[in-house]
């Protein structure tokens, strides 16, 4: 199973709370003491577009408050930096660049991966779509490796949310810095996630968890990561504190009692 955690836990990715975030109720630097205080947690998963000044006395300050509450910092979800498969050359070489400061960032707070966006235009030929992205993920790659951060993609809409599509270009990239994030959203007509998540895992990196519609739901498909041989960070994203410690007592009672 490809993650560089070898044991089953749960993260509180920042989005989660990020109403909270926008209303001024507490900051970037304050997430070590909420995720600890508040919820007992032992790692954060972070929102790049949430980062207030990511300058070298800001980011030692951040990595101070986690040490200080014995918080892990998993990852940084990155956003508003382009798509990996654009349909422009120029547009893929400058996602590459984009993404150049945040994997820094991830190294420097000893994270280990960069969480990125995938899409391509609406309607693209899929076997277009695989030579775009792959162009744009193997120059992230190489960036990403002298510094040991792995790269994963997130299901969030377009040749993303194919998990066919996914195995397809994690194969045809075959790179262990890549990976998947799979994002447990809701199912839908257009969306079925327990087939998303069963064909992605091999995969996967990291878990965006999120409560299902059902208990019934949610014990399958943690059930499913489990037993395929997933071992590493749950970071629930569920919106709000009452959804978040809903999915901790969830993932405590179907996961970590396993």
């Amino acid at each position: 199973m490809s993650s560089s955690y070898n044991k089953d836990d749960i993260s509180l990715a920042q989005w989660a709370l990020v109403e909270e975030i926008r209303a001024g109720q507490w900051k970037t630097l304050d997430f070590p003491r909420v995720a600890r205080e508040d919820f007992g947690l032992n790692g954060i998963e972070f929102v790049n577009t949430l980062f207030e000044v990511p300058t070298e006395g800001y980011l030692k300050k951040l990595k101070q408050n986690a040490a200080d509450h014995r918080v892990a910092m998993v990852l940084i979800m990155v956003d508003d930096e382009g798509d990996g498969c654009s349909h422009k050359r120029e547009e893929r070489k400058q996602f590459e660049i984009n993404h150049r400061k945040w994997i820094d960032i991830a190294h420097y707070l000893g994270c280990h991966a960069v969480r990125t966006n995938c899409r391509g235009p609406q309607n693209v030929d899929k076997q277009q779509a695989l030579e775009w992205a792959a162009e744009t993920y193997n120059m992230l790659l190489e960036y990403a490796k002298p510094a040991n951060i792995s790269i994963v993609i997130e299901n969030h809409g377009g040749v993303s949310n194919d998990p066919d599509w996914m195995v397809s270009l994690m194969k045809k990239i075959n790179n262990p810095g890549l990976g998947t994030y799979p994002d447990w959203r809701d199912p839908s007509s257009e969306f079925d996630n327990y087939t998303f998540l069963q064909k992605t895992l091999p995969y996967a990196k990291g878990m965006s968890y999120r409560n299902q519609p059902s208990e019934e739901l949610t014990a399958k498909m943690i059930k499913l990561s489990h037993d395929s041989g997933y071992r590493g960070w749950y970071g629930i994203e569920s919106k709000g504190r009452g959804e978040v410690n809903k999915g901790i007592a969830l993932l405590r009672k179907y996961l970590l009692n396993h």
